[in-house]
Formats: structure tokens, sequence, C-alpha cells
């Protein structure tokens, strides 16, 4: 077996074409683009203007990302808005593009899930009303849920 060597340092050049691949078959955040250039080598001079290019090119969205990303964990995922917006917030994504993202999550929609996910843990756990109230309470707030939002439900 050949011993493991480092992968040569890409050239500007090169990196922009694997980056605009990088970006062009999943939505990636200005962070995900940052760290992909460190991989590759290439020097913090020359990473921004790579991500300058990638934003003129709209291969990189940072407002997009976000929607798409807070889309697609709440309806896949079931996560709440906490968890999104925490997760966004690991990922480096600015304030204004969480709630842009944020957004993009239906009030009634949110509502149903809640309601939903509410029912399911309820049936599952067994013992005394009040310990399944605090129990569901605490997966759906493990989850990203604001406890205001999730009382309503544990009441009826």
């Amino acid at each position: 077996m050949a011993p493991f060597r480092k992968s040569q340092k890409s050239t500007p050049e090169q990196a922009l074409r694997q980056l605009q691949y990088f970006c062009g078959y999943r939505e990636r955040c200005h962070e995900e683009v940052r760290e992909k250039l460190r991989s590759l080598g290439i020097w913090r001079a020359d990473q921004e203007q790579l991500v300058a290019k990638l934003i003129e090119g709209d291969y990189l969205n940072e407002e997009r990302y976000a929607r798409v990303y807070a889309g697609s964990k709440f309806r896949v995922n079931r996560w709440g808005r906490n968890k999104i917006r925490y997760a966004l917030k690991q990922n480096k994504v600015s304030d204004y593009c969480i709630r842009k993202g944020l957004a993009e999550i239906d009030e009634e929609e949110y509502d149903r899930v809640i309601e939903k996910l509410v029912k399911s843990k309820m049936e599952q756990l067994t013992g005394l009303l009040a310990l399944r109230k605090e129990k569901t309470m605490s997966y759906l707030i493990g989850r990203g849920f604001e406890a205001e939002r999730i009382k309503p439900f544990l009441r009826e």
C-alpha cells in the first residue's frame, strides 16, 4: 500500500472550477466554501477573490442557502426554528439571512407539525399524564421548537 500523500496545492483557476462544481450540485454557505478552499491549499488572499467570483457568478448566495436549508430541515427533519437558527449560526450565516430563511416556514404548517409531534410522542409514552407532558415538552424543545408554541398543544 502506497503511503498517504497530501494532495498538491491547487491553483486559483483549478480551485474556481472545482468550487463551481462544488456549489453547483448543492447550495453552500460561505463557510463551507472557505473550508473547501483551505482543503485545496488556497492562500487567504486568493480565497476572498474566489468567493467573490462565485458570488458574481451566482454559484454562491447565502440568502438562498438559508432559505433552502431552513425549508428542508423543517420539512424533512421536522426541526423547529431554534435548532435551525443554531445550525445556521454554526455555519456562520448572517442574522439577516437567517431571518430570511426562517421566514420560509409557514406558520400554519409549523403548528400542524408541532401538533402531530405532540400527539405522536404522547401516544408513545406511558405513565402519569403530567410526566408524559413533561417528556413531550423536553422532546420538542430538543427538536428546536419554542416552549410557548408547544404549550397550547399540550393542554388539549
